[in-house]
């Protein structure tokens, strides 16, 4: 009788466990019917709203591919002399996976007061102007961007100097030899061609000299602070041919930040040409100050 008793209770209790895993199953596959319904009724703006606002576990910035800066001074002169000069300049940086490119824009504009040789009056006018384009494209040879190939476009005209314009063109290898958290160095080497147009003398008229170089540059930067920042600029296009004329150009600059998007600026420049005509002198130099807004 006892053992009856527990057989009966066994099987009632594996049909009630049957029955209600049945159910549960029934009843899942109820409700995934009712939401592919739902899912199938949903409109497009349901959709988006609930794309809208997606939880985020962590915030990622964003570096911008495209940065730049521009840059303006002015120095006005009155007494016996009343001259203007104006400096001012853009800078631009893309940086996309390997490839990165610069570009700078220099302009220099000295205005004075010039006495018309007919009637004796004086108008004040430009009389000289500097203005410089200057472009670099790197590639990176490997994903710890040491290693980088190289193309360099610079083009100035110079009314201050014994040229009508210089211009060059090069190729070749760098590596960003050194970096921390306050101080990098890059420097880069290669082949190139560069071209200067002599102005028109007394002995002779104007003329156009071409010649092979070998340019190098180094970039030394180095914060000083929290808002002050070193840069040291050198650039050498050397003439393979003896008696050529080759380029120096170095140029210091110290960066104060004033506020979040200004900048104080001041730069020291250094030029010196090899070969030049006989009244001009080879090394020009060029101090100023400036106001720098970043964008």
């Amino acid at each position: 009788m006892c053992r009856f008793l527990v057989l009966t209770s066994f099987f009632l209790l594996s049909v009630t466990a049957y029955a209600q895993g049945s159910y549960s199953q029934d009843e899942n596959k109820q409700v995934s019917i009712n939401q592919t319904n739902s899912l199938s009724k949903a409109t497009a703006a349901d959709i988006l709203s609930s794309l809208e606002n997606p939880v985020q576990t962590n915030a990622v910035n964003i570096k911008p591919m495209l940065i730049g800066s521009a840059e303006l001074g002015f120095l006005y002169k009155t007494g016996n002399t009343q001259s203007a000069d104006i400096k001012t300049g853009i800078d631009l940086r893309f940086e996309q996976s390997r490839w990165l490119s610069l570009i700078n824009i220099d302009l220099l504009i000295k205005k004075a007061d010039v006495a018309d040789k007919d009637t004796g009056d004086s108008h004040f006018k430009t009389t000289d102007k500097k203005w410089t384009i200057a472009s670099q494209t790197n590639y990176s040879l490997d994903s710890s961007e040491k290693h980088y190939i190289y193309g360099n476009v610079w083009y100035e005209e110079n009314d201050f100097s014994g040229f009508i314009n210089q211009s060059s063109v090069s190729t070749g290898w760098g590596r960003h030899w050194y970096r921390t958290n306050e101080a990098s160095l890059w420097g880069d080497i290669g082949p190139g061609y560069k071209r200067d147009q002599l102005k028109v003398t007394d002995k002779e008229p104007t003329h156009t000299i071409a010649s092979w170089i070998i340019q190098a540059q180094a970039l030394y930067i180095r914060k000083l602070g929290e808002h002050v920042e070193l840069k040291q600029y050198v650039s050498v296009k050397q003439a393979i041919k003896t008696g050529e004329n080759s380029i120096y150009k170095g140029e210091t600059s110290i960066t104060t930040k004033l506020i979040s998007t200004l900048q104080l600026k001041f730069t020291f420049t250094v030029n010196y040409n090899t070969d030049i005509e006989d009244d001009k002198k080879n090394l020009d130099t060029q101090t100023a100050v400036t106001l720098v807004y970043s964008f």
